[in-house]
């Protein structure tokens, strides 16, 4: 007997099985503290944690240490770049948490005693815990690149962190004459946001090609041979920009010396292993590795860098009762490589799942059956978007990825026509819905 799976549904049922969802908890007026957990990082994926911990389960007492008062979306944020969106619309602050009870600390994490389960602040404050969640995102390895430094960043910015840095670039962008050279160098994945550098690409050519730069040039030099949705971004820089070596947009690929491994600031100079690349503005995206925090901690087991954690409940597999979601953790075909996309969505996804795993422990519970799954937009021009799905079951301790549920937006149409424009025109404007209920559902 064969059995079809309809994509939609699929993902309504994970979504409902991810984690927390799937969990009833009696709740009281007055509910007496059950335990303690404190989330360090407020993120898509950290407060998105301290919110459902707080609605599933109000006693749970709920702490989050974040450094910022303002979080600023990565997502979409390659638009502020290119003068398509305002940074204000990616900056959500902390009150919808605290209306859920959470116990908002503006701080930063020296120090977590795992002995003792107490974190430590820079403030000089201490919090006890009986579960700890990890949600600190990336840090760069600003050495990889020779030349490269965090104060070199304030000439040649990186903008992968959104804040300061994405306005220090479109800045630079407005400044650059007609016929010069935006320069984009990636970094070996895994890396946050894998479509982001390419839709970065777009959004920039759209900026040179509707402010009279049209002479210009973007180039991307990659460590890497292949990216995400190559076909979708290769198939729109032609239609929009140009793309080659002709074009205005032109890729190069690791295989064809791509990869910058040193820099010259002054100069704004890319230098490969045989070549070398001058930029009027210079965007370097050095490699990333997990948070600073889950680092000291010992956790970043997988080559180093990443944080190994338990596909059934998102809890470390190096330290009992800690729980490591987004960017910093890894997931998919381990050793090899790392499936799970370093994505908002995702980050989301995996903090319901961790949320789920504690309240079931707190209250004896089975753990849910859980699920994750991944939605990513890019836009490349304010009325041309596309997107992928990924969706992840858990069987025998290990993830899966469930391929008849998951999917791309169509190169072409099923007989190998053109796909409409209307198509390209309604993935921009549903981007603009995804981000408005992610930051929602994480924030308000």
């Amino acid at each position: 007997m064969s059995l079809n799976i309809n994509r939609r549904d699929f993902i309504k049922a994970a979504a409902a099985a991810s984690g927390a969802a799937v969990l009833t908890i009696p709740t009281a007026a007055h509910a007496a503290t059950k335990a303690k957990v404190v989330v360090v990082g407020g993120g898509f994926g950290g407060a998105t944690a301290a919110k459902y911990l707080r609605m599933m389960d109000p006693g749970i007492e709920v702490t989050l240490i974040e450094r910022n008062k303002t979080y600023t979306s990565c997502p979409l944020s390659n638009e502020v770049i290119s003068g398509h969106r305002e940074i204000k619309t990616l900056e959500r602050g902390y009150d919808g948490l605290k209306k859920h009870g959470v116990k908002v600390v503006f701080d930063e994490v020296t120090g977590i005693d795992t002995g003792k389960k107490m974190v430590k602040t820079k403030g000089g404050k201490s919090f006890g815990y009986d579960s700890l969640i990890l949600s600190p995102g990336i840090d760069f390895a600003f050495g990889a690149v020779e030349g490269y430094s965090e104060a070199a960043a304030e000439q040649l910015p990186h903008a992968y962190k959104a804040g300061p840095q994405t306005l220090l670039l479109k800045k630079q962008l407005e400044a650059m004459p007609d016929g010069g050279k935006f320069i984009i160098a990636v970094p070996p994945g895994p890396f946050r946001c894998p479509p982001g550098p390419y839709e970065r690409a777009a959004q920039v050519a759209s900026y040179l090609k509707h402010h009279g730069k049209a002479k210009s040039k973007v180039l991307i030099l990659d460590a890497n041979d292949s990216f995400s949705k190559k076909g979708l971004f290769e198939q729109a820089w032609k239609a929009l920009y140009g793309y080659g070596a002709d074009g205005m947009i032109e890729w190069v690929p690791g295989a064809q010396d791509g990869k910058v491994v040193r820099v010259d600031v002054a100069s704004k100079t890319c230098f490969t292993g045989f070549g070398e690349h001058k930029g009027d503005v210079v965007n370097i995206i050095p490699p990333h590795h997990a948070g600073k925090v889950a680092k000291d901690l010992g956790l970043a087991t997988f080559k180093d860098k990443w944080c190994e954690v338990s596909p059934d409940s998102m809890e470390s597999k190096g330290q009992k009762d800690i729980y490591v979601i987004g960017d910093s953790c890894v997931g998919g075909d381990l050793p090899t490589n790392n499936a799970f996309p370093k994505s908002a969505h995702m980050a989301m996804t995996q903090a319901k799942v961790a949320v789920g795993a504690i309240i079931a422990k707190v209250n004896g519970l089975p753990l849910p059956t859980p699920y994750y799954v991944n939605t990513c937009y890019s836009v490349v021009a304010p009325d041309y978007g596309f997107s992928v799905v990924h969706i992840y079951k858990v069987e025998n301790g290990t993830w899966v990825y469930v391929k008849e549920a998951s999917g791309v937006s169509p190169v072409t149409m099923p007989d190998k026509s053109p796909v409409p424009a209307i198509y390209r025109k309604l993935e921009a404007e549903y981007a603009n819905g995804w981000l408005d209920n992610v930051l929602a559902d994480a924030f308000a």
